[in-house]
């Protein structure tokens, strides 16, 4: 699953820490998000979403894997 996470964390001008703490999550999560090594819970994604103020779908692209 990709992201825009890096990119909308980076055109609001905060740090991974100051993410992360908002969040409730560390700030090693914020950069395994951004990396695609991680993918968060639901509740976490919801979490994401308010606080830019956008749909889940807006930040966390889900591409079919061919099979």
């Amino acid at each position: 699953m990709k992201n825009r996470l890096e990119e909308l964390r980076k055109a609001h001008g905060i740090r991974q820490e100051e993410l992360a703490d908002v969040l409730g999550v560390s700030r090693q999560t914020i950069g395994s998000l951004e990396n695609g090594r991680y993918n968060p819970s639901i509740l976490l994604a919801f979490k994401i979403a308010r606080y830019f103020g956008m749909q889940i779908e807006d930040i966390f692209i889900y591409e079919e894997e061919n099979q």
